[in-house]
């Protein structure tokens, strides 16, 4: 029997990366590097740039949201960005600002877990309904609780018995 030549198989990358942008509302507050963002929360190949962008923004107008009042109060006294919010900085990076990034990260995680079942790149997505809605209501929380702490407000969790 002859031997067959061995296939080659050549993928061509594209030649530039999607773009994946950034999220900008007002000077107040940080920029959202989406490629950051993906990395973060591991969000795959299988969520698009639009669909992580639009998951994105809403995310993003839910914390600021969430901190409007706390950060027109900072504005009112000259405060122009929240990385010039007096905070404890870490890697020479404010709190604050690392809290923001935080909740608008797991605010993302949480809209894109209730609408795309493999979004999880880590392997251990949970399949299914529950497990969809399950992961979402725990990256609200975390998306939650990191707003109270730039509020400095207390958790608090409570389950009814």
């Amino acid at each position: 029997m002859p031997m067959l030549p061995t296939p080659v198989i050549v993928a061509y990358p594209p030649s530039t990366p999607a773009p994946q942008g950034q999220l900008v509302a007002d000077a107040f507050w940080p920029a959202i590097e989406l490629a950051a963002l993906r990395f973060a929360v591991a969000v795959d190949a299988s969520v698009t740039v639009q669909r992580l962008e639009e998951a994105a923004t809403e995310a993003m107008a839910t914390v600021i949201d969430q901190l409007a009042p706390w950060a027109a109060a900072h504005q009112a006294v000259g405060i122009a960005s929240l990385s010039a919010v007096p905070a404890l900085a870490i890697n020479g990076t404010s709190v604050h600002v690392r809290r923001f990034m935080r909740s608008v990260y797991a605010y993302t995680k949480a809209n894109l877990a209730e609408r795309y079942a493999d979004s999880d790149a880590t392997g251990r997505a949970e399949r299914g309904e529950d497990g969809r809605r399950t992961q979402a209501e725990e990256y609200r929380r975390d998306g939650l609780h990191a707003v109270r702490d730039i509020l400095g407000v207390a958790r608090m969790t409570s389950e009814l018995i």
